[in-house]
């Protein structure tokens, strides 16, 4: 059997790779990049963060949105690891978001592995496949498009 080699980014390699900083930076860490294929991030889901404040207070439950974000910035490594580090720091805007499910809310405590997928690329347009599980159970999934656009 032959076994595969799957590059990692530690949290200093992520902020390396990507422009996404606190508040916002939504990936803790990559354990497994397969360049030009696939990626899976981890992000470890904590009280502290503020949109729990109002999200809710006497139910924290981590927004959908935020979920979706942290697939797209596990793509956005992959996207890196895939071109090479001329593009880290690059922005990468959503294009659309397709079939997108939430199947079970994200509580402070729970730690997301985030499986993404490329589907295909064409220029500067990636399509990519994202599952978020938590106690491997799917919580989210998506289809989605994005840009990569050069400095202006």
């Amino acid at each position: 059997m032959i076994s595969k080699e799957y590059d990692t980014y530690d949290i200093e390699r992520v902020l390396s790779a990507i422009p996404h900083r606190y508040p916002f930076l939504l990936v803790d860490r990559v354990i497994e990049v397969e360049s030009d294929r696939s990626a899976t991030g981890i992000k470890n889901v904590t009280i502290n963060e503020s949109h729990f404040q109002g999200h809710f207070p006497k139910r924290p439950v981590m927004p959908g949105v935020l979920i979706v974000e942290s697939m797209a910035q596990t793509a956005a490594v992959l996207v890196v690891a895939t071109l090479g580090p001329e593009m880290a720091g690059k922005l990468v805007y959503f294009m659309s978001i397709e079939n997108c499910r939430f199947r079970k809310p994200v509580f402070p405590g729970d730690q997301i592995f985030v499986k993404v997928e490329k589907k295909h690329q064409r220029q500067n347009v990636w399509k990519f496949y994202a599952e978020a599980h938590v106690d491997q159970i799917v919580v989210a999934e998506a289809t989605y498009s994005a840009m990569i656009l050069e400095d202006t």
